[in-house]
């Protein structure tokens, strides 16, 4: 059975907080932070606004662009480090929400790199006949964790969510391979402190992202059975547009291959991929039959790639 998405989502909160509003907050400046980072504004959410309300807006959006209904998701899978709370998780939130009264629900926490765990996750139980439709959402509200006395992360960091709904697709289309890993004794890079504060070592998560995004993108072609040249599209992880454009660079694509949003929406967690995914397929620019990676890498520290036949 190929496994592929049935319907895609997301969800952007209204409130936009540019790099001249940051210029107010810490000690930067507007050229500073785009050209180290990419990012212009981002999106932050109201207080009154959780990550299950964030998550509940994409799910929805993405059950209904696959033309199913909430009752017939078997498993919703939620990507997050920003839960509610502790428990119950988001994902029995949105069950409840969406009315998904015969799914199985939990979370999935591997930072940025959730949404491609929970992908990779997802389709097997589709693959090996256990369901046969998966809801997998990315969200994150990082404004909650973010030190906003930290000019080193607090640029970065936005709020969003996105959301795929997975189920059986044609013979030649789908996910094709994934790969996911992880380095535990790289956590003290990228941590959330006694403070709930989320804290990175800029310059290591730097050096090991540019090296592990374009090594895992060119992984997933391999165990494909793909080269470089088959790739149609390219949606990493929108971190920092350096980071990324290394990934672009090693799979020699065009710019205009790769999704940007993180332009507009700065690093939103485990909702970046999907986001960057779900405005592309919106877009025009992901087609039919292209060949999609999509890589992503994130605290743990934790990195994950998946090659994606577009299409039902």
């Amino acid at each position: 059975m190929n496994v592929g998405v049935l319907g895609v989502g997301k969800y952007l909160p209204p409130k936009i907080l540019t790099n001249k509003d940051m210029e107010e907050i810490v000690e930067t400046t507007d050229e500073w932070i785009r050209t180290r980072t990419g990012i212009e504004e981002r999106r932050i959410a109201e207080d009154d606004i959780d990550s299950s309300d964030m998550a509940f807006f994409a799910a929805e959006q993405a059950i209904k662009r696959a033309g199913i209904t909430a009752e017939e998701i078997d498993l919703i899978l939620v990507a997050t480090v920003t839960p509610d709370t502790p428990f119950p998780s988001v994902s029995c939130m949105i069950q409840e929400r969406l009315g998904a009264t015969n799914a199985a629900s939990m979370d999935v926490s591997a930072a940025c790199t959730g949404f491609i765990y929970g992908m990779a996750t997802g389709s097997q139980f589709i693959e090996s006949g256990v369901y046969q439709h998966v809801l997998v959402v990315g969200v994150d509200k990082l404004s909650k964790i973010t030190d906003w006395t930290d000019r080193n992360t607090c640029v970065l960091l936005g709020d969003g969510a996105g959301a795929v709904v997975l189920g059986e697709v044609s013979a030649d289309k789908g996910l094709l391979a994934f790969k996911l890993g992880s380095k535990g004794s790289g956590g003290s890079h990228l941590y959330q402190d006694d403070q709930d504060h989320l804290i990175m070592n800029g310059r290591e998560v730097f050096k090991f992202a540019v090296k592990q995004m374009p090594q895992s993108s060119v992984e997933v072609l391999e165990k494909a059975g793909l080269g470089k040249e088959d790739v149609d599209y390219l949606i990493p992880h929108q971190a920092n547009i350096r980071i990324m454009e290394a990934a672009r660079k090693r799979l020699g694509i065009s710019e205009d291959k790769m999704a940007t949003s993180i332009r507009k929406y700065g690093n939103n967690s485990s909702a970046s991929v999907p986001i960057a995914l779900c405005e592309s397929v919106e877009e025009g620019k992901v087609k039919d039959n292209d060949l999609v990676v999509l890589v992503g890498f994130g605290g743990g520290l934790t990195w994950g790639s998946i090659a994606l036949r577009w299409g039902v």
